[in-house]
């Protein structure tokens, strides 16, 4: 065969003497010989052991190949011998793998580019995870060859799992439909990215975005200020003191650089036999679509998004979608990096369908004599005879739509949990609603690379009714850290404790939603000894509160249920602009235990301290009604303007019964805040024993309410139906039943029955209507019995009875004047419905006959 091509294409060389050389492109000699010659390739066959699939499944397309296919396939044969024959020292490309029912299929028609229904895999983050998440990860069947079947992404979708060309081929097929310029790549990769071993990778939970610092403005400095003062320390000292400073900085950088190094030489992988050898399939996005500024690889294994510079990638033997298929020709030696991902370059890709290949932009290269092909249309679509060009039409993806359910999309990962190991940490996926708690991910960081030693565990949440979202427990001083969504009653952010001293009165800080208390609380600080209580946006300017507490008491009997005796309280303000600074207050001290209250206010802008007033609390001030008397030295004050008068007597009193009433409300509010705290405690006591999560009322599989209802309207729709099929039963059964149930209507039968149906409906309608005639008469006389009453007693009732007599009388008339009307209505209605029965009878089926 081979002999039979190189003489049919020196004979085309010949007749086509002093016209332009056509490429030397594989996909145009195909095209160039086809026409000349007619032949078919025979696709040699390869023993292949078939998985167990049940194919009595599988519609037809999956079983058997339409002539359009086996033309595809010859096709592509053709272009795999001569591939071989150019580029005898590269491996062979991946192109027509059998399918799951043991039959050859061309890789660009196993495509099937479809946009799920669920909007959060429309872009590549959410498609790539997903892809990651809901299969399981199968080995090639031999590392350095070519797997000899490729699913169906539909098969792999039911399976979940699959090796590395389904998880590509899915993904692809996802991305296309999604908008994005993806292709499946088939190339060379490192060990651990083969084998999907992430153990020397970071895990992304764990990236910290590093920000480049800001610099900080240059401070102008004034041509006339004052100089600072000079500095009496020794020159000599300071240099030898940064000497000795920068040499210790320099040792331990050194030491550090050393131990990374060390590390890096533990962790670093051994060496590999078969490196550049190993068979991988990934996903490649070009530039362009969707707004991707810059081409880029998918790890469809791992989801993982790298540059196409990575060192992980070692090269790439084709790419293809569902449009076209390409070859690298480009030199891999250094990896992906130096590659060119112009698709339409084909002195770097070799297409196979030119046809295909329409919107990539063909790079034309110039012939011997320095002219460029394909300058003319007209020449394009002409061979050297004068005949058109035929090209082979690719036929549509024999793949059906790929489909997911909410439901399985929902559950992501195989049974709903998944297990990924990074360097020294653990990450631990389950799907929603999976654990009765609603843990969504379990991230485990450990000091060593064997997994042994774990320092801290972030557990994060989804659908509690608590707001639960995140928790954060180090193992080293067993802190715990609770982070919640708004909508909790008292506006919990978070809750930092120890896990050895959880109840109250112990080391805590509770982070609060500020706009979403009244108080405008955003974080309270508490120990055993002291509370501090944060603001934020409050009218009165208050910002911080500081409590310390005394040592309670030990009491002998019943278990002691008093307070921490207060000390202190200190509250801090922020300047109130609408003030003089030196009546603007900056800081209130209470001293219980001392009796004392501390004012001092705010600085002003040109002086250098601040006013300071000082009270002493009278004996028995705090008691209920007691008498305050103000003595001179009970208040010390301190002024910083002199010349400003003095506050009289009058305002120190009444400052002085305002600040031991404000007292005795921090006490008050102090008190609240421990309540507060207690409160918390126990609700997420409760929280922890009793689990909740939410339900979405459109979940009718989950939610137990709307799942009732649903059951109690199809209860009632059933009823429903039931009644109008009884309202549907004969209406003649009665009076037949009444005749003995005759088996044969006569004449005589017939007219029997006619005139007991008319008598019923007659006898009926005279009763409804002495129905309500006595009930007309009835209210009618009852009206006159109480207008008589009302008559005799007019002179003699009260305001009361008479609005009850009004009252009654206008009650009564509105049922006497309905009952009116209905008799009206039903001597109007009663002839109509007795012609209709009549009409009805003569039209019956059984009796039309006789009348």
């Amino acid at each position: 065969m081979d002999d039979l091509l190189e003489e049919d294409e020196s004979k085309i060389n010949e007749e086509e003497e002093g016209d332009v050389e056509h490429d030397e492109h594989l996909s145009s000699k195909i095209e160039e010989i086809a026409e000349i010659v007619d032949f078919r390739v025979r696709i040699p066959e390869i023993k292949w052991k078939r998985p167990e699939i049940d194919d009595s499944e599988f519609p037809t397309v999956f079983k058997e190949n339409t002539e359009n296919e086996d033309l595809i396939l010859e096709y592509v044969e053709n272009f795999r011998k001569q591939y071989i024959h150019i580029y005898r020292d590269r491996k062979p490309l991946f192109l027509y793998p059998l399918n799951e029912c043991g039959i050859r299929k061309f890789v660009c028609s196993t495509q099937r580019p479809t946009l799920l229904p669920n909007d959060k895999i429309w872009d590549h983050y959410g498609a790539s995870e997903f892809v990651s998440d809901y299969l399981e990860f199968e080995l090639l069947e031999s590392p350095t060859e070519l797997p000899t079947y490729l699913y169906s992404p539909t098969t792999v979708m039911k399976l979940q799992k699959g090796n590395c060309f389904n998880y590509s081929s899915l993904l692809c097929s996802l991305l296309i439909g999604a908008g994005y310029d993806a292709y499946v790549v088939s190339g060379y990769a490192t060990k651990e990215m083969c084998l999907m071993d992430q153990t020397r990778d970071i895990c992304p939970l764990l990236i910290k975005i590093i920000k480049k610092k800001d610099h900080g403005e240059t401070k102008s400095h004034r041509k006339y200020s004052v100089k600072p003062p000079k500095s009496l320390s020794s020159k000599f000292e300071k240099k030898m003191h940064d000497r000795k400073l920068k040499e210790e900085e320099v040792a331990e950088k050194k030491r550090r650089q050393e131990e990374e190094f060390e590390q890096i030489a533990k962790e670093k992988p051994p060496p590999d036999d078969l490196f550049g050898q190993r068979i991988h399939s990934w996903v490649v996005v070009l530039a362009g679509k969707r707004e991707v500024p810059e081409t880029f690889f998918i790890d469809s294994l791992t989801g993982n998004a790298y540059s196409t510079e990575h060192s992980s990638f070692l090269g790439i033997e084709s790419i293809w979608n569902h449009s076209n298929y390409w070859v690298n020709i480009q030199d891999c030696s250094n990896g992906c990096r130096d590659l060119v991902f112009d698709l339409g370059d084909c002195s770097k890709w070799e297409f196979m369908f030119p046809q295909f290949n329409v919107d990539k932009p063909v790079l034309s290269l110039p012939d011997e004599n320095g002219k460029f092909d394909n300058m003319d249309e007209e020449e394009d679509d002409f061979t050297g005879d004068g005949k058109e060009e035929r090209f082979v039409d690719l036929p549509p993806s024999w793949v059906p739509h790929i489909s997911i359910t909410p439901a399985q999309f929902e559950m992501r990962c195989p049974q709903g949990k998944k297990t990924t190991f990074y360097k020294r940490a653990k990450l631990e996926k389950f799907a929603p609603y999976l654990l009765k708690d609603g843990l969504a991910t379990r991230l485990s960081i450990y000091t060593d690379l064997e997994l042994q030693n774990c320092v801290s565990v972030n557990d994060t949440y989804q659908f509690r009714t608590d707001r639960l979202q995140k928790r954060v427990l180090e193992q080293g001083d067993g802190t715990i850290t609770e982070y919640f969504a708004p909508g909790r009653m008292r506006g919990l952010k978070e809750h930092t404790y120890n896990a050895s001293a959880p109840g109250s009165e112990e080391e805590r800080v509770m982070s609060f939603y500020h706009e979403n208390r009244i108080d405008g609380l955003a974080c309270r600080e508490e120990t055993p000894t002291s509370m501090t209580e944060h603001f934020e946006d409050r009218a009165d300017f208050l910002y911080r509160r500081h409590i310390e507490f005394g040592r309670r008491l030990k009491i002998f009997g019943p278990a002691e249920t008093s307070s921490r005796p207060i000390l202190e309280i200190c509250e801090y303000f922020h300047r109130d602009p609408e003030l003089e600074a030196n009546k603007d207050v900056s800081e209130r001290r209470f001293m219980i235990a001392e009796d004392k209250i501390q004012l001092t206010y705010h600085r002003a802008s040109n002086k250098i301290s601040a006013s300071t007033r000082e009270f002493i609390k009278p004996p028995g001030s705090n008691e209920r009604g007691a008498v305050i008397i103000l003595a001179p030295d009970m208040v010390s004050s301190y002024e910083v303007d002199r010349l400003e008068p003095t506050p009289k007597n009058l305002f120190i009193y009444e400052t002085l019964l305002a600040l031991i009433q404000a007292e005795n409300n921090l006490i008050t509010a102090v008190r609240n805040s421990e309540q507060e705290v207690r409160d918390i405690l126990n609700q997420r006591t409760q929280e922890e024993t009793t689990w909740e999560l939410e339900v979405s009322p459109y979940d009718t599989l989950r939610n137990d309410k709307m799942k009732s209802m649903r059951l109690e309207i199809e209860r009632q729709e059933m009823e429903d139906k039931m009644r109008r099929d009884d309202l549907e039963l004969d209406y003649l059964a009665p009076f037949l039943a009444l005749l003995g149930s005759p088996t044969k209507i006569v004449r005589k039968t017939a007219f029997q029955l006619k005139e007991d149906c008319l008598s019923d409906l007659k006898q009926r309608l005279i009763d409804q209507a002495n129905l309500i005639q006595g009930r007309f008469e009835k209210e009618t006389q009852e009206l006159q019995k109480k207008q008589q009453w009302y008559q005799q007693n007019q002179v003699s009732m009260t305001k009361e009875d008479e609005d009850e007599y009004i009252h009654y009388c206008s009650d009564a008339m509105f049922r006497i004047h309905i009952l009116e009307l209905r008799l009206i209505r039903h001597k109007e209605l009663a002839p109509k419905k007795y012609m209709a029965l009549e009409q009805k009878l003569r039209s019956d089926p059984r009796l039309a006959s006789f009348f």
